[in-house]
């Protein structure tokens, strides 16, 4: 938790540091009560006191209460502002750091935990940091003073009595945290797990419902939460010992404190028992603010174990730099040769045992539209992800326009890029949103801009279609869309960036055969002079390629055209008997 204090602001620095002085301050009040109070007692006890002098004097005690209660009131605004502002900076730093992250670190932590660091976590911190400047802070400044106070009044019975209570009181407070505190450091583990078992639920419903697999979902949930609520309820009821043991503790030392008073009351003059029993009586308030001074201080100790997790989870977030380094290049020098180039590109993913791709080399030059076909797994995928660096090649080089992929800027080798991916993802807003999403490489948003994208994605006559247009709303996900139109607004995203390079990842699998080909005729015609490299499954998607890879186990094992791949690369017939009729093979 200390560690990830580092990542807040000066300003709230300051501030706490005030909330901190005025604990100070309020500290001082409460134990000021009690000093008015054996003033109070002794002037009611004390013959020849008249009712002004009471009045008086109870007058600065409430004056003093409410003093205590303002600065009660600023500190927990200030403690609020804080704890707020801190978790602010925390959830915008793992925004940025995750936005910076490679594929590589988003798969190493996992979604569903990268939610419940920037959600749960923060609010764990969120939460401890304002007791701690509202508790934790006055707890051990009370607990001193008291005990200061105590061992002014120069009563080495009462003082006995205090310290036996206080080893007790630790004894008790040791024994429980010996056993609720791996229990509170599991929880956040097993949340992880519940969110991640949630959200596989939610996003593969269809295939749940379709398949009758509610009981075996309902089980697997039930397996998760009952895990972690068992283990909330041990830790939780170990905890919940605390409460009756510090009230048998208080209890306990008020009885000993009146007991030992009442034996120091008896044997002592007439004159001396009005000074004890008023000494008592602040003896007593101060033990009570000694005994809450560590029952407040247990709380948070309890608590603290389960915000460390949390806390070491956000830094690991925030501190992990991610494996893919910007270069330097804007643009590749005016001399360099236009186009893409694989060189020996092999390539394994993290903590992957064989190679997924091996010495993958062709070249696909500028205008031209390069496609790669192959069984499922063969790695076509893992090489489109390669040129936009999602990951980065494991041994060889990849080159756009003469220069490595890690030369580049980030930011400027994706400025190249239109890219439509397997899945077609749409974001929540509306299609115009959609469609111009990003950066449209200093392009101007118009309408007719926009028609043109939606023209070519083969999408336009259905917007058109819709009452609202381009205003129409769209879904989280574009759920209120089918396959086959979210992967034509994809397109039409990618179209209307007007790149230098598209990188269409399987992105007609779901268009219907005459769509296909009126999309690919569009592009065809509309996007000359760019670069294209297609991922397919179908060969009636790609045969008009300028250049066809054949991917087999990760392996360039084919190179060409259609018709010289149907003559020469074994793998390629295999594909194209078991798509294409015999007419079609013929023609």
């Amino acid at each position: 938790m200390i560690k990830t204090l580092k990542y807040m602001r000066g300003r709230d620095w300051f501030i706490a540091a005030a909330a901190a002085m005025l604990t100070v301050l309020r500290v001082y009040f409460e134990l000021r009560i009690p000093e008015y109070m054996k003033q109070v007692t002794q002037l009611v006890l004390t013959e020849g006191n008249t009712l002004d002098m009471v009045l008086a004097t109870g007058g600065w005690m409430l004056l003093t209460a409410f003093g205590n209660l303002a600065v009660m009131l600023v500190v927990s605004t200030l403690a609020a502002h804080v704890a707020a502002n801190f978790a602010t900076r925390l959830r915008i730093l793992q925004f940025e750091r995750v936005s910076s992250f490679s594929m590589e670190e988003i798969n190493r932590f996992s979604t569903a935990s990268l939610i419940t660091r920037s959600t749960n976590d923060v609010s764990q911190v969120q939460i401890y940091l304002a007791m701690v400047i509202r508790i934790m802070i006055p707890a051990p400044i009370t607990a001193v003073w008291a005990i200061t106070k105590i061992t002014s009044q120069g009563q080495r019975e009462w003082s006995l009595a205090m310290s036996v209570a206080v080893v007790i009181l630790l004894i008790f407070i040791a024994i429980i945290f010996k056993f609720a505190m791996p229990r509170f450091r599991r929880i956040q583990s097993l949340t992880d797990n519940i969110n991640r078992i949630t959200r596989e639920h939610l996003l593969g419903i269809r295939v749940v419902k379709a398949y009758n697999a509610e009981p075996y979902q309902d089980a697997k949930f039930e397996k998760a939460n009952d895990e972690l609520t068992r283990n909330n309820l041990i830790a939780h009821r170990i905890m919940m010992i605390q409460g009756p043991g510090m009230g048998l503790v208080m209890n306990g030392l008020s009885i000993a404190i009146y007991w030992i008073g009442a034996g120091l009351i008896q044997a002592a003059g007439a004159q001396d028992k009005i000074f004890l029993f008023s000494s008592m009586v602040v003896f007593m308030n101060y033990a009570m603010q000694i005994v809450m001074s560590f029952m407040r201080m247990s709380m948070l100790f309890a608590m603290a174990p389960r915000v460390a997790v949390s806390a070491n989870r956000i830094r690991e977030v925030i501190e992990t730099e991610p494996t893919i380094r910007d270069g330097l290049l804007e643009e590749a020098p005016e001399d360099s040769p236009a186009g893409i180039e694989f060189r020996d590109v092999s390539f394994r993913y993290p903590d992957g045992g064989e190679c997924v791709l091996r010495d993958i080399s062709f070249r696909a030059e500028k205008g031209e539209t390069v496609a790669f076909i192959g069984a499922t797994g063969s790695g076509k995928t893992t090489l489109l992800n390669l040129v936009p660096r999602f990951y980065d090649a494991t041994d060889g080089e990849i080159l756009i326009d003469g220069v490595n992929v890690r030369e580049y800027r980030q930011e400027a080798l994706r400025k190249k890029f239109g890219y439509v991916p397997q899945t077609a993802f749409l974001f929540s807003g509306t299609l115009r949103d959609n469609i111009d999403y990003g950066d449209s490489n200093g392009g101007e948003t118009t309408e007719e801009s926009l028609a043109e994208a939606a023209s070519i994605a083969q999408i336009k006559d259905y917007i058109d279609s819709l009452p609202e247009g381009y205003e129409a709303s769209v879904a989280r996900g574009g759920t209120n869309y089918s396959g086959g139109q979210k992967q034509r607004i994809s397109i039409a995203r990618a179209v209307h960036r007007k790149p230098q390079i598209y990188l269409f990842d399987d992105a007609f699998s779901a268009l219907d055969y005459r769509t296909d080909k009126a999309l690919r005729q569009a592009l065809k015609s509309k996007m000359e002079g760019a670069t294209t490299l297609i991922v397919a499954q179908r060969i009636g998607t790609i045969r008009d390629a300028d250049k066809i890879l054949v991917l087999d186990q990760g392996r360039l094992v084919g190179m060409g055209t259609h018709t010289q791949l149907m003559e020469t690369c074994r793998v390629y017939q295999e594909i194209a008997l078991s798509q294409l009729s015999m007419e079609e093979l013929v023609s």
